[in-house]
């Protein structure tokens, strides 16, 4: 799906929006590494292409700087790099979603964007238990779709508040 059509989507759903439920279960589907994940479309605020990152010193290595988008700076997060997964080299596919956490507008690198799904709360199991690292606080749960299983995540939880407040500098 095309960055406008996932626009256009995304505008659709708060335009349609009259008392915040019609949202509710609604997520963001992006491609990263071998596996589907889903950010809640409520915290979404728009889908670019990869433009040029300015780097900005003294930042923790998974921000990869700072981009220009029409007027307003806007700090990066590589999500690859946040969950200690295996670099990838920029390509024409990869998107940088732009998400409000916590009032900033932060926007996290993905390797692809799939489609705005529709996953009711009764489809979402919580987290395996299998991990006690930090990876684990990212999960809010898993969200079924048919046969396929997209990893949902928690966007207010991705940046420690220490780490927050260092990117806020950066914005």
């Amino acid at each position: 799906m095309s960055e406008e059509k996932l626009n256009n989507a995304i505008e659709e759903e708060f335009l349609d929006d009259d008392d915040g439920d019609s949202q509710k279960d609604k997520y963001l589907t992006f491609h990263l590494g071998n596996e589907d994940y889903g950010l809640d479309i409520r915290f979404v605020i728009e889908i670019v292409g990869i433009q040029r990152i300015t780097e900005v010193p003294d930042m923790p290595d998974f921000v990869k700087g700072v981009i220009n988008l029409r007027g307003q700076v806007i700090p990066v997060m590589d999500v690859r790099t946040r969950f200690n997964m295996e670099p990838r080299e920029y390509d024409d596919r990869t998107c940088v979603i732009v998400v409000r956490i916590n009032e900033t507008s932060i926007g996290l690198v993905v390797d692809t964007v799939n489609e705005v799904a529709d996953i009711p709360e009764k489809n979402v199991s919580p987290p395996p238990q299998v991990s006690k690292g930090e990876g684990s606080r990212f999960i809010k749960g898993m969200g079924k779709i048919g046969d396929e299983v997209k990893i949902l995540l928690n966007v207010d939880k991705l940046l420690y508040e220490e780490e927050m407040e260092q990117i806020g500098t950066a914005a």
